[in-house]
């Protein structure tokens, strides 16, 4: 069944259903796919063939995606006996299994979803380009010689090839949205508290980060969405209920939105790449034509520089507990220095010399970051600018070509890269807001390139109505990158 390839996963899931496929030949023919594909690509960490091939054939679940395959991301959504890595070497050679399931990994698989392997990351989800020394560099499908994104990088390029169509992703700076849109999927990061890390833990990056997915289509992510947004009792942050669920807003009309777009980069030292101003303009003249009210205009913190320091702060503080509490528990040993790629050494180090006071007084000022940056979306007359949607470029560039973020192994000149390449994913990770890349321009040589939607909190029911508009009037469905199945 050489067409499934580009089915979406509801789909697959509508064929197992009426009879016209079972979840063995799905399952079969995505394991083909990736054997065929991934020595191009990278793609898989890990692989559970045989398990996934008998779970298919056996009794499961009846979830709304029942028998489709996916890929877990190498980072997170823990399941019992599997192997999660991190990318890292240390855990790599140890052959480290999880004891037991995430609350996560349990959703998705009572969704009837097939897990059929891990998806390759960077080295603890650090960076934004999957090139972890663990595993070897992951590649565009686009391009080969281009970068994924990350760290969701694995998982967006399975994708994007219609090896499987959708897959685990996750997001603490951009690794949903800087993957999707490199490789020209779809990727959400649901708003903070939306998606359960329990129960092994509460938060991390000091609620930055959350879970979801990467698919083709909007309506694909919408439903996996409901189906893992299910808190657990003793969860840190619940967002609001999905009520109604949010497949039911995939064709609903958004209504005229007032939406503030950012044509031209506020940052000083941060430009826009030519195709990246043009997909800008494209994409303010679309909503235009489409009814909405365009202007320019976006939340005065995005221009805060004091961000940065913060941020980093809080990455570099759970850094250092993974690598000297965490991952030592786990194998039973202390993990070296020289065990590490250079960028995380060097936030080990940074988060060590952290002191408690100097760590709540980032979370203070983040805590007010926050505020600052969500009464945007306030009416007027609440003291904020009145907007329903921000429009950022996900990136300020292309993808890049693998290497060019590791900057030859120097890592001050790796960060400036990386905060050149993505200064507007991050802010909205700390503000705990929805927000979706979309594949909405593909470069003069074949390159996509995404643009990010920014709602309120838990304004996930108007982004997906909004991006299930902009599929339709801008559809991305037929796009085939040069190496990809069928």
């Amino acid at each position: 069944m050489s067409d499934l390839a580009w089915l979406d996963a509801t789909a697959q899931a509508e064929l197992v259903r009426s009879g016209q496929a079972s979840p063995s030949e799905l399952v079969d023919a995505a394991i083909e796919r990736l054997q065929r594909h991934d020595p191009q690509l990278g793609v898989l960490v890990t692989e559970r063939f045989d398990a996934a091939r008998a779970e298919s054939a056996g009794d499961l679940p009846d979830g709304p995606f029942r028998g489709v395959p996916m890929l877990f991301k190498d980072l997170g959504c823990l399941m019992a006996g599997d192997p999660m890595w991190a990318g890292t070497r240390f855990a790599k050679e140890a052959g480290w299994r999880s004891p037991d399931d995430s609350h996560l990994s349990r959703l998705f698989r009572g969704a009837g979803l097939v897990p059929l392997g891990r998806s390759n990351v960077p080295e603890f989800g650090t960076t934004v380009t999957t090139e972890p020394v663990a595993n070897g560099p992951c590649r565009n499908p686009w391009n080969t010689a281009h970068s994924t994104g990350g760290s969701s990088g694995g998982s967006a390029a399975a994708v994007a090839a219609g090896l499987v169509p959708i897959a685990h992703a996750t997001d603490g700076g951009g690794s949903i949205r800087v993957p999707a849109s490199e490789c020209g999927v779809v990727g959400l990061k649901p708003s903070r508290g939306r998606v359960s890390k329990g129960p092994q833990t509460g938060e991390s990056w000091a609620g930055a980060t959350i879970d979801g997915v990467v698919s083709r289509s909007v309506r694909d992510t919408a439903a996996a969405l409901d189906a893992i947004s299910r808190p657990m009792p003793g969860d840190p942050y619940w967002a609001p209920a999905l009520d109604p669920p949010l497949s039911t807003c995939v064709g609903r009309d958004p209504g005229r939105l007032r939406i503030g777009v950012v044509t031209a980069s506020p940052l000083p030292d941060v430009s826009f790449h030519p195709e990246i101003a043009q997909a800008m303009a494209d994409v303010a003249r679309l909503l235009a034509d489409l009814g909405h009210d365009v202007s320019e205009g976006h939340p005065p913190t995005l221009t805060e520089a004091e961000f940065g320091l913060h941020f980093v702060n809080t990455i570099a503080a759970d850094m250092a507990w993974a690598l000297d509490h965490e991952w030592p528990h786990r194998l039973g040993r202390e993990i070296r220095d020289d065990e590490l790629e250079p960028r995380n050494v060097v936030y080990r180090h940074m988060g060590r010399n952290i002191t408690a006071a100097a760590y709540l007084q980032t979370r203070d000022w983040l805590n007010g970051f926050t505020r600052r940056t969500a009464s945007w979306w306030e009416p007027a007359d609440s003291g904020g600018a009145g907007f329903d949607v921000l429009v950022t470029p996900t990136l300020t560039a292309p993808p890049p070509e693998l290497g060019w973020l590791d900057a030859g192994g120097d890592v001050g000149e790796a960060g400036r890269r990386i905060t050149s390449l993505m200064p507007f994913t991050p802010p909205f990770n700390v503000s705990g807001q929805p927000a979706v890349s979309l594949p909405l321009h593909w470069t003069a040589d074949g390159l996509p390139v995404g643009i990010q939607f920014v709602a309120a909190y838990a304004g996930e029911p108007l982004l997906v109505t909004l991006a299930s508009q902009l599929e339709r009037a801008k559809p991305w469905a037929d796009r085939r990158p040069p190496v990809s199945a069928g």
